[in-house]
């Protein structure tokens, strides 16, 4: 299915939000998630079915000051 992740298009064979993450190469990082601009806690991401066109957002917490 067509997806976006990080603005960027591409074909993904997973169904589930935790899926897509593991498949990506985020499977044990730990990042915020958020699809279609809605959060989605780390609990939620093996239940949360993808569907075409969604908009997903990965992002990793900054180190620093």
């Amino acid at each position: 299915m067509k997806l976006l992740l990080n603005g960027a298009p591409i074909n993904a064979q997973a169904t589930t939000l935790a899926d897509l993450l593991v498949a990506e190469g985020f499977g044990g990082a730990k990042v915020a998630t958020a699809v279609n601009g809605t959060f989605v806690p780390a609990p939620e991401r093996a239940d949360y079915a993808l569907s075409a066109g969604d908009a997903v957002e990965v992002l990793a917490p900054m180190q620093g000051g």
